[in-house]
């Protein structure tokens, strides 16, 4: 994959913080009414049940926790930048089944470790530096950007609790503006070029696919959708054709069709 050309987008160290906790705290309300049955329901995620899909939300802010535990690597700099996250965890698959299955079996009772994850993390990250490396699992990453990616991992994990549980968690809306800026700018990395034009208002707009650069007036391709259709596509949850057959997407000129290129992560 070349490399972007672009300067990467900036993110608030304070605001994206802030939007994880914001979001972990909407989920841990919706989680703590699910009753012993919803809870053992199946999630729509392979065999997981709900318990489980819970239990991994929670994974979202204790991997951050448990890596400001470790010592900071001695690097130079970070191994993996922000854009090239999204495509390193298709590789991590069984392994995030595995820890979540052990962390469920060792955390009966969900509510109480939805407390203590996030005791923990808001003790651990208030004061670290958003420059301090952190050894992820995919190689040491910015702090700053590793909470990005939290939101992608609460945003798109709230709407698949939704879906199996039958709720209506809302998405905060910092989270669900980092969420949509990284996958959009993952495409933009995927694909670089300037001949399509992808609008998620009214948090994103990028340019990508190589062909004719459009510099004025309307480009000639054009793709537009609303966030929350964005990550579904962006991450599997469905499909091209099926988004343009509900209208959830609009697509115009002949290189705007990016069934190919989707989903960036799986």
């Amino acid at each position: 994959m070349p490399p972007s050309q672009k300067r990467a987008r900036r993110y608030d160290p304070v605001r994206t913080r802030t939007a994880v906790l914001a979001q972990f705290a909407l989920v841990r309300k919706a989680v703590g009414a699910l009753t012993a049955q919803q809870l053992d329901g199946p999630s729509g995620l392979g065999d997981w049940t709900v318990r489980e899909l819970a239990v991994h939300l929670t994974m979202a802010l204790s991997h951050v926790s448990r890596n400001l535990e470790q010592p900071e690597p001695a690097l130079a700099k970070p191994e993996v930048t922000l854009l090239e996250w999204p495509f390193s965890t298709a590789a991590r698959a069984g392994r995030i089944a595995d820890d979540t299955a052990a962390l469920a079996v060792g955390h009966p009772d969900v509510h109480a470790l939805y407390g203590q994850v996030a005791d923990r993390f808001e003790s651990l990250v208030a004061g670290a530096s958003e420059d301090r490396l952190l050894p992820t699992r995919v190689g040491a990453m910015r702090l700053g950007d590793f909470l990005v990616t939290r939101t992608v991992e609460l945003v798109v994990h709230t709407y698949d609790l939704n879906e199996a549980a039958g709720l209506d968690i809302p998405y905060d809306r910092q989270a669900l503006a980092a969420c949509t800026r990284l996958l959009a700018d993952a495409l933009a990395e995927k694909v670089p070029g300037g001949s399509v034009e992808v609008r998620v208002p009214p948090f994103a707009v990028v340019q990508c696919v190589q062909g004719p650069k459009h510099t004025r007036g309307t480009p000639p391709n054009v793709v537009e959708t609303d966030p929350v259709t964005w990550f579904r596509l962006a991450t599997g949850r469905t499909e091209w054709a099926r988004a343009l057959d509900a209208a959830k997407v609009s697509a115009s000129g002949e290189r705007a069709d990016l069934a190919a290129l989707l989903p960036l992560m799986s």
